[in-house]
């Protein structure tokens, strides 16, 4: 990973995966280690946030043989939605699932690609309960610890693998 100084506003540290993902042996490493710890956890799908959430979602998926659900922003899936909108540390965000994704009861994982403030990977724990599912445990490539985050996703069973 790489850090880009004032982006996308200034004063905002982004970390860019883009140097990790491009290397076939540490892409198909890094989601080994973020499906492993939920094999055999019997979940009904893989509950991932765009837009980078979906490069590590998916493939968790289909290792882990569940369904893949889709959090998107805003206006962007074509069905009935649930809505939350969330703060983030550089403005506010609206996110959106379908109302159909998830049954009652439901195990899901949520997969997001970095933990920095906790507000995004909040707002869709909200999402996915509201619908009646079950956030069996969240995994993020890696967590920005002095942000704090992880005191939003206490009551959930959390993994990040790199700690920044």
């Amino acid at each position: 990973m790489r850090d880009i100084p004032d982006f996308p506003k200034k004063g905002i540290q982004f970390k860019d995966i883009t140097p990790l993902i491009s290397d076939p042996h540490a892409l198909n490493q890094v989601v080994k280690e973020m499906s492993d710890p939920f094999l055999n956890r019997n979940l009904e799908s893989v509950v991932a946030i765009e837009a980078r959430g979906y490069i590590f979602g998916a493939p968790i998926a289909y290792h882990l043989g569940t369904g893949f659900t889709p959090v998107r922003k805003s206006g962007k899936l074509p069905w009935i939605t649930s809505r939350i909108e969330y703060s983030l540390e550089y403005g506010s965000a609206t996110l959106e699932i379908h109302k159909d994704a998830l049954k009652n009861g439901d195990r899901v994982l949520l997969v997001d690609d970095i933990l920095a403030t906790g507000g995004t990977l909040h707002a869709a724990t909200q999402l996915v309960e509201g619908l009646g599912a079950i956030v069996e445990a969240i995994v993020v490539l890696a967590e920005i610890v002095a942000l704090r985050g992880s005191e939003h996703l206490r009551k959930y069973e959390l993994l990040s693998l790199i700690k920044l």
